[in-house]
């Protein structure tokens, strides 16, 4: 943004910085432009609508609030906005909202595979002796109630991943598992879908079958880090009603504060960086081959994890 009152978000030099606490957290589109969004008793609170309203100076992306640690100036403005009248206009019908990706520009979308016992066993494969990582782009993102086109002139065999998902919120570098979680903005859903015969037919191009456009949905809400566990959360994956995953990530190989740990030595986590945590059993690939029916335009998805809510999208 470039107007005055976001500039004075990324200048305040001596404001406090921090993560967002107690919030449910989206982003939409608006005017053509992503927005961040917070979920009230009433609707979604539009921040920069609510910012104008309330001349309070307030992140206006998720982006800007996560990589600009915006917290405690959200925290504020929301308190404010839901004691004033003047921003009952700023309260929108979540019905009517038109969702993007919960984070828009990570630097960074690592992936953990073979994170749960149970899948490893389905998949038979070994348990990993430390975190499997491969990486998504930015292509991949892709928005709660969104349409997923399926590039059916490259790949056939499609496959759901339903996963808890990390967020950063703050610079991570060899951080122990004892701090790890400190380092965590929220929580939110996400599926890999994967091109399972460009992931394994073609000599191993885990990348090819992994970062198809759209192939990373993310949403619909990022519920920040002091209201969950995200070590015993029940996870599950539906298509076209019909249940397909149903675990809970007690059954994770690695936690959460293990899998941050371990990433943070290989390399620097920033604010905004997404960590796929894996998924649980249940894919089509754990199927015996002759009951592998693989995903297919007009299939619509419903994941959800325990207090995350409801991650929906359908594929063309």
């Amino acid at each position: 943004m470039s107007d005055g009152n976001n500039a004075r978000v990324n200048s305040g030099s001596e404001r406090p910085r921090g993560m967002a606490r107690g919030l449910t957290l989206l982003t939409m589109q608006r005017e053509g432009e992503f927005r961040l969004g917070v979920k009230t008793a009433t609707g979604i609170l539009d921040v920069r609508e609510a910012s104008v309203l309330l001349h309070m100076s307030a992140p206006f992306t998720m982006d800007d609030l996560l990589q600009n640690e915006d917290g405690p100036r959200l925290n504020a403005l929301v308190a404010a906005a839901l004691q004033s009248k003047d921003c009952e206009k700023a309260i929108i019908d979540e019905h009517k909202i038109v969702f993007g990706p919960v984070v828009t520009r990570p630097e960074k979308i690592v992936c953990v595979g073979l994170n749960y016992r149970k899948h490893a066993k389905e998949v038979n494969l070994p348990v990993p002796a430390q975190p499997v990582l491969f990486s998504k782009f930015n292509n991949s993102l892709s928005g709660h109630n969104g349409e997923i086109k399926l590039p059916v002139e490259v790949a056939s065999k499609f496959d759901y991943e339903t996963e808890l998902v990390i967020v950063m919120g703050k610079p991570t570098r060899n951080v122990s598992p004892t701090d790890a979680i400190s380092h965590v903005a929220g929580y939110c859903i996400g599926n890999d879908l994967s091109a399972r015969d460009l992931q394994f037919d073609t000599g191993g191009q885990w990348l090819a079958g992994k970062t198809l456009d759209g192939f990373a949905p993310l949403g619909p809400y990022l519920v920040t880090a002091d209201q969950v566990n995200p070590d015993q959360l029940k996870i599950e994956c539906r298509v076209n009603g019909q249940t397909r995953q149903s675990s809970n990530t007690d059954d994770f190989i690695f936690n959460c504060a293990q899998v941050v740990s371990y990433i943070s030595r290989l390399f620097t986590l920033r604010a905004g960086d997404v960590i796929f945590t894996g998924t649980p059993e249940g894919v089509i690939l754990g199927y015996p081959k002759d009951q592998q029916v693989w995903l297919k335009a007009g299939d619509q998805i419903v994941c959800s994890v325990e207090g995350l809510g409801e991650l929906k999208f359908e594929l063309t």
